[in-house]
């Protein structure tokens, strides 16, 4: 008999964000996204840049740079090297850090570190979406 619902469990190093039950998640793997259903086949999974949905009480979303994630049937537990939750992001910040990651890319500097400006990009990028989608404003507003 299927479970009806996964226990999903999100950390970080420095704490624990969520733990609740949820019928569905979905999460941004290493090569693209992935759905978990109740019920879903063990694995364990390398986690990229990109937007982590469920739905709880009501649909969350959060925003979460690299980890890993293990799905068993009736649970999901992602470790995180980063994550925040969209209501936690604040917009300013992230468009700041955005301006900032370009300016530097823009710069044509030959000593600039391109792995760490390329990620502080997408992780500026990904926080914009999940803020935005979660203030109701389109994403491609600026």
């Amino acid at each position: 008999m299927l479970p009806e619902a996964l226990e999903l469990v999100i950390v970080t190093p420095t704490r624990q964000l969520v733990r609740t039950r949820t019928r569905e998640v979905t999460l941004p793997g290493a090569n693209g996204y992935l759905g978990v259903l109740p019920g879903h086949a063990p694995l364990m999974t390398e986690l990229g840049v990109g937007e982590l949905t469920f739905q709880a009480a009501q649909a969350e979303r959060l925003s979460l740079i690299r980890g890993f994630a293990e799905v068993l049937p009736d649970r999901v537990t992602v470790l995180a090297e980063t994550a925040e939750l969209a209501a936690e992001i604040d917009l300013e910040r992230a468009e700041a850090a955005k301006a900032r990651a370009e300016q530097r890319l823009a710069e044509k500097d030959p000593n600039i570190d391109w792995d760490r400006v390329s990620v502080a990009l997408q992780r500026a990028l990904i926080r914009i979406q999940v803020a935005r989608k979660h203030r109701g404003v389109p994403v491609n507003a600026h």
